[in-house]
């Protein structure tokens, strides 16, 4: 890394090498049929924590859905197989188990909820502490993202971390309190449109606890799922445009084509693209019948699409 090193960040009185150690590097293959493939590729690599002495690590989501190999490379250098255990599509969190009897080092997880903005945090990935940053808090606020996902109450940090897929958020005590998802341009908590700059964004702790026992047992939360109608939106201005659609996805059977803007959802006007999903999932469980008004070519139109559950989509793990 550079200047932003701070091990003495660390100065509470616990252990900092012991809390570095708990991270740990994750890799994963995908089959190349897998339906998250052609977005996010095969091969993938990031980060995780071990936060159970069980080897229960978490990490974000997208480096585990679908992956049939995992490999979770400790802080000493061993490489151990894992297994996916969990993604869950509405907090982007996914968990990983490791599949050895060996001593492990455990985070202390802590709480998100009283972080202010420009509070300090450490963003570690795994390598130890040349790979944690010193960074704070620009901005808490919801977070839409083009794939259907809504995180309402999403952390940003600058500076920014390079290898932030999994990546654990750590405040002043050593304690974990969120997981890296992204590197986006954001705008600070009282900036202003032109001080946009790349920010982290991270998935608060807080949003694992409420769902760990369903995603342990079942791999994913005890309810209903969501209607999924498989696009890829944007907010251009005050407009929702299709910007793609998921192969062999929903959507991708209707009539809805690259290029339309959405300008409502069953009867109700959409002006965001948090609204127009948050609409979407307000219509009832997957499989619903979902009802869009279009602008194509200057004109307007109404499509129905029979939504479907996401996870249906995608490969199981591979039993281990």
């Amino acid at each position: 890394m550079d200047e932003h090193v701070h091990p003495e960040f660390f100065s509470r009185g616990f252990d900092t090498e012991a809390v570095l150690a708990a991270i740990v590097s994750v890799r994963t293959d995908v089959p190349a049929d897998g339906f998250t493939a052609e977005v996010l590729g095969t091969q993938r690599a990031g980060s995780g924590v071990i936060i159970r002495k069980d080897g229960l690590v978490l990490t974000v989501g997208y480096l585990v859905a679908e992956a049939d190999t995992v490999w979770v490379t400790l802080s000493d250098g061993t490489a151990h197989p894992g297994h996916a255990l969990a993604y869950d599509f509405q907090s982007g969190l996914g968990l990983v188990q490791i599949l050895a009897r060996v001593d492990l080092p455990v985070m202390p997880t802590g709480s998100a909820a009283g972080l202010d903005i420009a509070d300090p945090v450490v963003i570690a990935a795994a390598g130890g502490p040349g790979q944690a940053i010193a960074s704070h808090i620009v901005a808490r606020r919801e977070f839409a993202g083009y794939w259907e996902y809504v995180l309402p109450d999403a952390l940003f940090i600058a500076p920014t971390h390079d290898n932030w897929g999994g990546a654990a958020l750590i405040n002043e005590e050593g304690k974990l309190i969120g997981i890296g998802s992204l590197l986006v341009q954001g705008v600070p908590e009282s900036g202003e449109p032109e001080d946009a700059e790349n920010l982290n964004m991270c998935v608060p702790i807080d949003q694992l606890e409420p769902v760990l026992d369903d995603l342990l047992s079942r791999g994913r939360r005890n309810a209903p799922p969501r209607p999924w109608l498989g696009v890829y939106a944007m907010e251009v201005g005050s407009h929702i445009m299709i910007a793609d659609l998921a192969s062999k996805g929903p959507a991708a059977g209707s009539d809805l084509e690259t290029g339309d803007v959405v300008v409502g959802v069953a009867g109700e006007d959409v002006d965001s693209l948090a609204g127009f999903f948050k609409q979407v999932w307000a219509l009832g469980e997957a499989g619903i019948e979902v009802p869009l008004r279009i602008l194509r070519d200057g004109q307007t139109m109404d499509i129905s699409i029979q939504s479907g559950d996401r996870g249906n989509f995608l490969k199981a793990p591979t039993a281990h």
